[in-house]
């Protein structure tokens, strides 16, 4: 369990800008300290906890230490795998959903840092579900990858226009979809066991 953060990992635990953890490590509101000779600040877990108890932002991503994944997918196989996989790193919480009224649901409600989007879903589309997240101020900051077996190319700009910040082609090369979420969240990528 990571004891000690820089204002960039706590500022993507506490979903705000790293300028406002800056702000607020230089104001006093965030205590920490500063690395020797260097500018670099750095938070203790418990100046981080009290900071987000203070101001009312949920800890639960500061507890599990897991970076929350939404998978949205209408193949129960699909789902599956990346499923297992995500869930077999130990670095994510997943929650599934199979529709895409469902999806911008829960992202409102669970607040993933990443989705992983089939285009193809049974009621509203995945580019329905990229222009909803990103019209909603509060969700601006998840991150969508969209996959699916049956998009034209021109059809991934228009995805891309409508807020996806990633696209991939189904059959999914499942190492390269770890690959890009490791991307996307800034997190360093495990060597293959």
């Amino acid at each position: 369990m990571k004891t000690v953060f820089t204002t960039g990992e706590a500022a993507k635990i506490c979903k705000v800008s790293q300028q406002t953890i800056i702000r607020c490590f230089d104001s006093g509101q965030l205590k920490g300290f500063r690395v020797p000779g260097s500018r670099f600040r750095r938070i203790p877990r418990e100046a981080l906890y009290r900071f987000m108890k203070d101001n009312g932002i949920p800890t639960d991503a500061l507890e599990s230490g897991r970076r929350r994944v939404l998978i949205v997918d209408d193949d129960p196989a699909v789902v599956e795998l990346i499923n297992d996989v995500l869930t077999a790193d130990g670095r994510f919480e997943t929650k599934t959903v199979n529709n895409g009224f469902g999806a911008g649901m829960l992202a409102k409600e669970y607040h993933p840092d990443l989705m992983i989007l089939d285009v193809m879903l049974p009621d509203i589309n995945g580019k329905a579900v990229c222009e909803l997240v990103r019209q909603d101020p509060t969700m601006s900051d998840i991150k969508i990858i969209c996959i699916s077996g049956m998009v034209e190319e021109d059809k991934i700009d228009e995805l891309k226009a409508s807020g996806a910040d990633d696209f991939m082609h189904k059959p999914l090369d499942i190492d390269e979809l770890i690959k890009r979420v490791c991307v996307h969240l800034d997190m360093e990528q495990q060597e293959a066991r």
